[in-house]
């Protein structure tokens, strides 16, 4: 049977751990967890099973397996380190027989975007940005019409438009909307990518280093590698859509308490198909899972074993092709959710109405 691992790592320490090892959860601090972090082997979690194409009728299984570095450490220690414990916890996918493991939230920032990774592993590696991306750019249309935004008359903004997600977000979106902000930290990088993209853009391009620009969109794509939220409640206009695909968050919490009249929306949430068991909380509900972790097992399903979605440059023709053959085997975008919570009907209908008020 094909089969197939997905790394994952804490990302807030003390809940992630606890969901493993609930008495270390509760003892320690989050502080000690980052420091300790460093000195954990490698954590297998579980066994996911079930999973079934469409189409095909075929069945995989695959391995849920933790890379035991917080964001913040793998921020904080030299890259040579972090690919040691990444590789050794890929040694791990190995050993349990997979034939391909994917790179979860920062384990596929850290450095070169899982290259390194790559040449010192046995079986191919993914950093599931590909999907990541194409599941982004069908939520913000999703989200668009539910807000009655029309989107060819859409300005739209990018934050972290020069990353390797955001760079093909903004070409795709280049095409689509009246207006494109490029928001980013380099201006020099900002304007490289403007050059790239004034050829094949119908849209308007304005490059911006200052969140406050995104008061003037109507939807926006946040795709940042910041281990901190950077999105604030004033930065946001009444009635926008923010689709939020970093993880860490972008997006702060307190845009949920303080703004009733803006659409946050968490990126790359799909079903994964068959009668799906991951036997562990992850913090979704059944047969759910970031578009990341459903690119991994969408090329399993299709017994496409090699490195894909690799590097800091992503490429559009992998975006189309693993889009293709996910909607083969069955993956589908989820319902929406917000800070891990699901968003119903009635919550965008009052969102609008509050839009609509201020």
């Amino acid at each position: 049977m094909d089969s197939f691992a997905f790394i994952i790592h804490p990302i807030d320490p003390k809940r992630d751990v606890k969901r493993k090892f609930p008495f270390l959860g509760k003892v320690l601090n989050a502080p000690l967890i980052n420091f300790f972090s460093t000195f954990f082997p490698p954590v297998y979690l579980s066994e996911i099973q079930n999973i079934t194409s469409e189409s095909t009728g075929k069945t995989i299984k695959g391995w849920l397996i933790a890379c035991p570095l917080t964001s913040q450490r793998m921020v904080e220690l030299p890259e040579w380190v972090a690919y040691r414990k990444i590789v050794q916890t890929g040694r791990l996918a190995e050993r349990l027989g997979a034939d391909i493991v994917g790179l979860g939230a920062f384990t596929a920032v850290v450095g070169d975007g899982g290259i390194t990774v790559a040449k010192r592993l046995d079986i191919p590696v993914t950093t599931g940005n590909s999907y990541t991306i194409a599941t982004a750019i069908q939520s913000i249309h999703k989200a668009a019409k539910l807000m009655n935004i029309e989107v060819s008359e859409a300005t739209a903004a990018v934050v972290g438009a020069t990353g390797s997600i955001g760079e093909v977000c903004a070409a795709l979106l280049a095409e689509e909307v009246a207006r494109l902000f490029l928001i980013g930290r380099t201006e020099k990088k900002l304007h490289e990518l403007h050059s790239r993209l004034e050829g094949n853009s119908s849209a308007q391009l304005v490059v911006s280093t200052d969140l406050n620009s995104l008061w003037e969109a109507d939807l926006i794509l946040t795709v940042t590698s910041s281990v901190q939220a950077i999105v604030q409640p004033q930065h946001l206009r009444p009635g926008s859509v923010i689709c939020d695909v970093a993880r860490p968050r972008d997006v702060s919490e307190a845009i949920a308490k303080e703004r009733d009249d803006v659409l946050v929306i968490d990126g790359g949430v799909v079903d994964v198909p068959g009668l799906v068991n991951f036997n562990f909380d992850f913090g979704f509900p059944p047969g759910k899972a970031y578009a990341c972790m459903a690119e991994t097992i969408a090329l399993a399903l299709e017994g496409k074993f090699e490195d894909y979605s690799l590097g800091k440059k992503s490429n559009l023709r992998q975006v189309r092709e693993i889009a293709a053959i996910a909607d083969k085997h069955g993956f589908k975008l989820s319902g929406f959710r917000s800070f891990e919570r699901p968003i119903t009907d009635m919550q965008i209908k009052t969102i609008r109405e509050n839009a609509k008020r201020k």
